[in-house]
């Protein structure tokens, strides 16, 4: 059976077809894939609850204003929680929500991919 260019014949194989990547996957992946956001991700889903500095001494390299940022990107999105305690000096910490801590074995994945992949 003869085809012209550009033609498959029928039953032919859709591998070399392109399909639409998931807006879901594509979706987490521009949000979790943003630069430092994993690694906050990362710092928290390993120390747990911590405060601002302790995730800016976790994550080197990174301002004040982007750390910022992040951890309200990540607030929104429901992946952190922002916990604000008042006193004479107010504590405010961060933790992954449940949601959050759905990534954990995402994460886990990752780091062991990057392991053995990924030259540091």
């Amino acid at each position: 059976m003869s085809t012209r260019r550009g033609q498959r014949a029928a039953g032919a194989s859709a591998a070399g077809a392109h399909k639409h990547v998931c807006p879901h996957f594509h979706g987490a992946v521009e949000l979790i894939g943003r630069r430092w956001t994993g690694a906050i991700l990362y710092a928290l889903a390993d120390g747990g609850p911590s405060r601002f500095a302790d995730l800016k001494e976790a994550v080197p390299g990174m301002s004040d204003r982007l750390l910022s940022a992040r951890l309200k990107e990540l607030e929104e999105a429901g992946l952190v929680r922002r916990d604000v305690r008042p006193g004479n000096r107010v504590r405010v910490t961060y933790e992954l929500t449940s949601k959050g801590e759905s990534l954990k074995p995402v994460m886990g994945n990752l780091r062991e991919w990057a392991r053995r992949w990924h030259p540091a």
